[in-house]
């Protein structure tokens, strides 16, 4: 089943860059075609699918603001957190 739970951990699995865009693009289009989705939130599954589906689309792409926007809709916040490197 898709949830919103299980976009959001796939959208950040994405932005921890544990994922390439292409197997965010391509887990997405898959999650469509299924089209188990959990009861009562279709439609928000619905938009954040597509919208993941059509990131890798010349004149798309997945914007920080398009992450946080969908991670919004889906009822979570994003902070950010920084760890110097060196």
């Amino acid at each position: 089943m898709i949830t919103k739970q299980r976009i959001a951990g796939k959208l950040l699995q994405y932005m921890n860059h544990q994922i390439s865009l292409t197997e965010l693009v391509d887990w997405s289009e898959n999650a469509i075609l299924t089209g188990n989705f959990e009861e009562g939130v279709e439609a928000t599954i619905r938009t954040a699918l597509g919208t993941l589906a059509a990131a890798d689309a010349e004149g798309f792409g997945l914007l920080w603001e398009d992450c946080e926007f969908i991670m919004n809709e889906l009822g979570y916040q994003i902070k950010v957190d920084a760890a110097l490197v060196a």
